[in-house]
């Protein structure tokens, strides 16, 4: 799901539950390295919403999280910041840091 400025409240910081948002741009070459794993987990995590942000075309949303490497990731749990990370990682690092905030 891709977020913007418009969408971002209701789809994220209205949420119930988890939400784990991917700050990218296309010419990041780490950011297309985490993509394909960033898709499989969203189709694998139930009851986990994942969006991406790119960064070029929603530079506020990425002021406002004070985004200032990508990939960065961050995890929100109704509505709320509960981890913030960057960088590349294989897809179980990213299962587990995302299942450490499931209930």
């Amino acid at each position: 799901m891709e977020l913007t400025t418009d969408s971002f409240d209701e789809k994220v910081l209205q949420a119930d539950g988890l939400v784990l948002v991917d700050f990218w741009a296309e010419w990041c070459g780490p950011c297309k390295m985490m993509s394909p794993i960033v898709d499989e987990l969203a189709s694998e995590l139930d009851g986990v919403v994942v969006g991406k942000v790119n960064v070029d075309n929603e530079p506020d949303l990425a002021r406002q999280f004070n985004i200032l490497s990508i990939p960065t990731f961050i995890i929100f749990k109704s509505g709320q910041v509960v981890e913030q990370f960057s960088g590349s990682m294989n897809k179980e690092m990213l299962k587990e840091r995302i299942g450490k905030h499931m209930e």
